[in-house]
């Protein structure tokens, strides 16, 4: 099974769950990046995946971003270069072929509230607190990820004040998807992963990769784009499955086989 370091990857039922561990707050450093960014890339070429559920080890925080004590004595060339490493690994996170289910528990700051709105579905438990505090430790970096979750004014409010907002007022912004007990955490994200991976694994594919190459289109071509997406759905035999099986009030057979 995939793993480095400070994550590893468990698989049941074509659900993989992703746990980073990096005591004692899942601060990440440029190797973290690195490990996450490995991660991803090698579940990108698992056939049988179907969802991934993002978790972390530890109950002080989910992900307490940076490790600011690699920031401190970079200049200008080495923060470029660094920052392209985490783009990077941003970017491979966010074009995972399956959806990606944070389960968020403890502080998600920073690097960590980016890693979140990188994901699909964001679940929440009470303990959670999310902020942008990169300005307080002499960085930038978190606003345009902020964007995809909340509105302008908001996101600029965290950015510009290092606020840390609660789970209910995450929710109330639509930060996040739901908020549930602690101990409820990772049974929502479980439950939700299962209806997810009951679902045609091609048509999930297509999905994901529709909802990413249309959101940043405007209306009319963005609609015209996924409409290309569900003609190919057809194209593979689950579609019919599909349809077959909801007309006869049974429960559809899919196959792992992508069109």
């Amino acid at each position: 099974m995939i793993a480095t370091e400070n994550i590893k990857v468990t698989e049941d039922g074509g659900i993989f769950t992703v746990t980073i561990d990096r005591p004692p707050v899942n601060a990440m450093s440029f190797a973290m990046f690195d490990q996450l960014r490995s991660v991803f890339q090698q579940l990108a070429q698992v056939q049988g995946m179907r969802v991934v559920v993002l978790c972390t080890q530890g109950e002080k925080a989910w992900i307490a971003g940076n490790d600011v004590r690699e920031f401190v004595d970079l200049d200008y060339g080495a923060t470029v270069d660094a920052t392209a490493r985490i783009r990077t690994t941003f970017n491979t996170l966010y074009e995972c072929p399956v959806p990606v289910i944070a389960a968020i528990d403890g502080a998600a700051v920073g690097s960590g509230l980016c890693i979140a709105s990188l994901c699909d579905i964001r679940i929440a438990s009470d303990n959670a607190v999310f902020a942008l505090p990169e300005i307080d430790v002499g960085i930038l970096g978190g606003a345009r990820h902020a964007f995809r979750l909340v509105g302008n004014g908001a996101a600029r409010r965290m950015m510009f004040t290092a606020e840390r907002i609660s789970a209910q007022e995450a929710l109330r912004l639509e930060m996040v998807d739901e908020v549930v007990a602690p101990e409820e955490l990772m049974p929502a994200a479980y439950r939700l992963a299962e209806t997810i991976a009951r679902k045609s694994p091609n048509a999930m594919r297509l999905a994901k990769s529709a909802f990413n190459a249309t959101e940043n289109m405007h209306l009319q071509p963005g609609y015209e784009h996924e409409c290309t997406y569900s003609a190919r759905s057809r194209l593979h035999p689950d579609a019919s499955e599909a349809a077959t099986a909801w007309l006869e009030k049974r429960q559809p057979g899919f196959s792992d086989h992508r069109g």
